[in-house]
């Protein structure tokens, strides 16, 4: 059942809802267009508010429900619900639907941090918020909050497998925004609100 559960987690985390809203909405295909990526901030950037917060949420919501089916299959094993959270994101950063590319996991890895701890959840969420808000960089943002949560967790003293599980994610993350990285290091990131990238038609 465990494996079946981290299965049905990856097939989870595989929809893209940046691709369906956005081919929904404007008949277009979101991996053509900005930065390529399938997640809330492409297709905020593409987009505009209303169907990046959608994506945001749903996207969340996929590490939720992975992690809701896996405990309810395996009678609430710590191990097996946490890591289902990882492979949630992996489907999303790594869709068999959409060969293989896919988004970077941020969204998805809220909806994880949610599962694990609601205050971890919104102590993380504040701290990459404010960072958003202070320096107008996403990626800074989702890496301020990737590196909070274990700590976090940790403080919290939360079962051990969701420290493990937490450690994992946030190299997960740090290896899908290494563009975003040596971006920022070099002074060419592109901030909230820039849609000199933006593409349609």
């Amino acid at each position: 059942m465990v494996l079946l559960a981290w299965v049905i987690s990856y097939f989870i985390g595989s929809i893209s809802f940046s691709y369906l809203i956005t081919k929904k909405i404007a008949g277009i295909d979101i991996r053509s267009q900005g930065s390529g990526n399938m997640g809330a901030t492409n297709t905020l950037r593409v987009l505009g508010k209303g169907p990046g917060i959608a994506v945001l949420v749903l996207d969340a919501t996929k590490g939720l429900l992975a992690m809701g089916t896996t405990h309810l299959l395996t009678g609430g094993d710590p191990l097996a619900y946490a890591v289902s959270g990882l492979f949630a994101i992996a489907g999303h950063n790594w869709p068999i639907f959409f060969g293989f590319r896919g988004g970077k996991g941020i969204a998805t890895t809220l909806g994880v941090a949610l599962g694990f701890s609601p205050l971890a959840f919104l102590i993380g969420g504040i701290a990459a918020v404010i960072t958003i808000m202070i320096t107008r960089y996403v990626s800074l943002g989702s890496l301020i909050l990737v590196t909070i949560l274990p700590i976090v967790i940790f403080v919290l003293d939360k079962p051990i497998a969701f420290l493990w599980t937490s450690l994992v994610l946030t190299v997960f993350a740090y290896i899908r925004h290494h563009n975003n990285i040596r971006n920022l290091l070099a002074g060419t990131e592109r901030k909230l609100g820039d849609k000199t990238n933006r593409k349609l038609g």
